[in-house]
């Protein structure tokens, strides 16, 4: 299900991914490159008016994948710790340890996310589109092997916060939803 959804997201937020790529990588072209969209909508136009609605499609699939293996990884990471941290450490499940367990699963999700994140941004910005084969020769030949995790810390600078809060919350409401229900935390009626 979280691999489901993720993907669905991906796929339904490629268009905004493409067009926030280009308007950050924009500053970094020479003057006579540069796209130069005035704002999110004058970008979506433009870029449907010369490329076409399939450039806003560009990257769809390493995009999809990324949200897939991000969401799972995020899930399925916060689980193993969580459980980890209770079985191994004094901590009991309180705030501590959701955001203990939640910070490890940022940084897991950042990690298995950060190759993808990569090939992404390079297919969203690139003026032509290229096979994703000749993408990562290309790349493998100029930067060698480090490019797998070049921006890794500033990914985690974003995603570590939000899988953070993300998790802290979801404990908060299930916390809410088992007092309003009157179930007790091991599953049975109070």
């Amino acid at each position: 299900m979280a691999s489901a959804s993720g993907f669905v997201g991906g796929v339904a937020g490629n268009p905004a991914d493409v067009l926030n790529v280009r308007m950050q990588y924009d500053a970094a072209l020479p003057t006579n490159t540069r796209r130069n969209y005035k704002h999110a909508v004058d970008g979506l136009m433009r870029i449907t008016r010369e490329e076409g609605w399939r450039t806003l499609f560009r990257g769809v699939l390493p995009n999809s994948m990324r949200a897939v293996l991000m969401t799972a990884s995020q899930l399925a990471s916060y689980d193993g710790f969580k459980r980890l941290i209770l079985l191994h450490t004094p901590l009991e499940d309180n705030l501590t340890t959701h955001f203990s367990a939640s910070f490890l699963a940022g940084g897991v999700a950042t990690t298995i996310c950060s190759p993808v994140d990569v090939i992404k941004t390079r297919i969203m910005s690139a003026k032509e589109s290229e096979g994703l084969k000749r993408l990562l020769a290309k790349v493998y030949r100029a930067e060698g092997v480090g490019w797998v995790f070049q921006g890794w810390v500033p990914s985690f600078i974003r995603l570590g916060p939000q899988t953070i809060a993300t998790f802290l919350f979801l404990e908060q409401h299930k916390k809410l939803y088992r007092h309003f229900k009157g179930v007790k935390e091991d599953g049975d009626a109070v």
